[in-house]
């Protein structure tokens, strides 16, 4: 299933949790049987079909988690990293919706902000194991301009629309400046072709016209800034 059709499927999923039994006009103008009190309902009936329109949640293939990076914290720890904490996690289509809905999306997050989503027991750092062989597909935008990006990463993550979904970690997006960062962490970062295929995809999820780099956590964690990109596309 494409990216769009990912999109409408979860924005229906959630229109049907609201309203999961509407009544259809037919059925509310139904003319009254001879003998029949309006509102008058058996109760085994009402019951029944109480019993028939409760939702069932949509479960996803992985549980993801969001943490949050307090930028107030930061330059109050030594450590990196220690000022981050997980929000919550969810594994259905429902309770994603539900955290999506009530939490700030990039463009109202506070200046230094990093805002993760994780699968579950995979925490946002190169120290983790799952992590410290992979690396990272980095996109730019102006101040302001991620939030439907990062919309459409979150549901390419949870819908599973990489072809090498294992591969992938999580995501998260930086507010730093007058940029914001939305990275793609994956697993294995000498897996040349699995990392290709990744930021290939993403890049036409996402209708991105620049070129974006894959680097190396090793890399990374050597050079700091001055890490140059293995891969790009």
């Amino acid at each position: 299933m494409g990216l769009e059709e990912n999109l409408k499927s979860m924005n229906i999923n959630e229109e049907e949790n609201k309203n999961p039994n509407p009544n259809t006009k037919d059925e509310e103008d139904g003319e009254l049987e001879e003998g029949e009190i309006a509102g008058e309902e058996d109760d085994t009936t009402s019951s029944s079909l109480k019993k028939g329109v409760v939702e069932q949640p949509h479960p996803l293939e992985h549980s993801w988690t969001f943490w949050f990076d307090n930028p107030s914290a930061k330059s109050k720890q030594a450590t990196w990293g220690s000022s981050m904490r997980p929000i919550y996690t969810f594994s259905t289509i429902e309770q994603f919706w539900s955290l999506y809905n009530n939490i700030h999306h990039p463009s109202k997050l506070p200046h230094g902000a990093d805002f993760h989503c994780f699968k579950h027991k995979i925490e946002p750092k190169w120290e983790d194991p799952v992590c410290a062989n992979g690396g990272k597909w980095t996109v730019s935008f102006p101040k302001g301009k991620s939030d439907t990006s990062w919309l459409y990463t979150l549901l390419a993550l949870i819908g599973e629309q990489f072809e090498y979904g294992d591969e992938i970690c999580g995501a998260v997006v930086s507010v730093r400046g007058k940029l914001e960062k939305i990275a793609l962490w994956t697993k294995n970062a000498a897996n040349e072709t699995a990392q290709m295929s990744i930021g290939k995809q993403w890049k036409e999820l996402l209708d991105y016209n620049d070129t974006i780099g894959f680097i190396f956590h090793d890399d990374a964690k050597k050079l700091d800034r001055g890490a140059k990109n293995r891969y790009t596309v």
